[in-house]
C-alpha cells in the first residue's frame, strides 16, 4: 500500500520534528523503551519511531496516544488553540449589533 504524501509549509514541518524530538525526550527521561511505549500506546514500534520524528503522515491520534502513554502528556492538547486572540476579534468585529426601535406612541 503506498504511502500517502503530505505537503505541509516548511514552518509547519519544523513545528512537527520539534514536537517529535521532545516527545523523544520525554520518553528518554523517563527510561523508556520504544517497545514500551509502543505497546501502551497500541501502536507499532515504527509508528513510534515515525512520531519521534515528527513525521506529518501520522494520524494526530496516535501523537495523542503515545503522550498519554508517557503519563498522560496528552492533557496539553487541551491548550491548542485554547487562547485564539485572532480569532476572537475577528468574531467580534462581524457580531450583528442590534438596533433598538424606537416606540411610536
Amino acid at each position: 500500500m503506498p504511502k500517502k504524501t503530505v505537503n505541509l509549509l516548511p514552518e509547519t514541518e519544523e513545528i512537527l520534528e520539534q514536537m517529535g524530538m521532545q516527545i523523544k525526550y520525554a520518553r528518554l527521561r523517563r527510561k523508556l523503551s520504544t517497545d514500551l511505549v509502543a505497546e501502551r500506546a497500541g501502536i507499532s514500534r515504527a509508528t513510534l519511531v515515525s512520531i519521534e520524528k515528527g513525521s506529518p503522515s501520522v494520524s494526530i491520534g496516535f501523537y495523542a496516544a503515545v503522550l498519554h502513554a508517557l503519563n498522560y502528556m496528552d492533557k496539553d492538547l487541551l491548550k491548542v488553540a485554547k487562547d485564539d486572540e485572532l480569532g476572537r476579534k475577528l468574531q467580534d468585529l462581524n457580531l450583528p449589533v442590534r438596533k433598538r426601535v424606537s416606540k411610536k406612541d
